[in-house]
């Protein structure tokens, strides 16, 4: 899990940067608009939106900005209509990845993808080649400093989490959860002061493959190009690199 671990924290802080930009609202606006068109324009009663709302406000996006969107999905105003599609495939070293896109065009998109996977060193596959290696989990990172590993555990094991792991070489531990257990165990880390690094609905791989030299470099740049199409979500992958490769696409 630790290569999983430092991938999560280095996407935050590239979601940070790019909010800065406003590059990343435009992936917050299609997400919380096809939330509400699914499931409704009421937060407390559709728990995707209220992440998407949660997301959106880490980030510092207008309240008028997220009004809108949810307004757009509920067909209270005008706005184009998203399709979502997973996408699977290849990436160098054989790694596996699963795309999650929202769309106007799903030509466009696949081709654009394609295109990019192409680039470097991948392959796009047919739908279920690599869907079964990942499983749907609620993640949260715990900041080592703000308790001591006992500590935690007494608190969340009561709170019914799968699992709790300490790598040695992180900074965070990490906590495994059923994805509707997600929002009671963040609240119950607050409620008694635990710092909270990251806390997401992600898809985790059921194992890693190991990758090193030319093709880490190759598919660290295929994840930001993939992550940085504005029509793609999510990209999900069981790469396992070594540390100095994630310091440097860090940088």
């Amino acid at each position: 899990m630790a290569g999983h671990s430092k991938w999560a924290q280095i996407k935050h802080k590239k979601a940070q940067v790019d909010a800065k930009k406003g590059k990343i609202f435009t992936k917050l606006v299609k997400e919380i608009s096809v939330a509400a068109r699914l499931g409704g324009g009421d937060p407390e009663k559709n728990p995707r939106l209220r992440v998407a709302i949660e997301k959106a406000r880490e980030v510092n996006m207008p309240m008028d900005n997220i009004k809108r969107a949810i307004m757009k999905g509920t067909g209270e105003l005008a706005g184009v209509a998203y399709e979502e599609v997973t996408y699977e495939g290849y990436g160098p070293g054989g790694v596996a990845l699963l795309i999650e896109a929202m769309t106007d065009n799903k030509n466009r998109t696949v081709s654009e993808i394609r295109h990019l996977l192409s680039k470097y060193g991948g392959s796009l596959g047919e739908s279920g080649c690599v869907s079964w290696i990942f499983e749907k989990k609620g993640y949260i990172l715990v900041d080592k400093k703000s308790v001591d590993e006992d500590t935690l555990l007494s608190i969340v094991l009561d709170a019914g989490v799968e699992d709790v792991k300490n790598d040695p070489k992180e900074d965070n531990y990490e906590i495994i959860v059923l994805p509707e257990q997600l929002k009671d165990v963040k609240e119950v880390l607050q409620r008694v002061g635990i710092n909270i690094s990251l806390a997401e609905i992600t898809m985790l791989p059921k194992n890693y493959v190991s990758v090193e030299g030319e093709d880490a470099e190759k598919i660290l740049k295929l994840m930001d190009a993939l992550e940085d199409h504005d029509d793609i979500q999510n990209v999900y992958a069981n790469f396992d690199i070594p540390d100095e490769a994630m310091i440097k696409a860090e940088a």
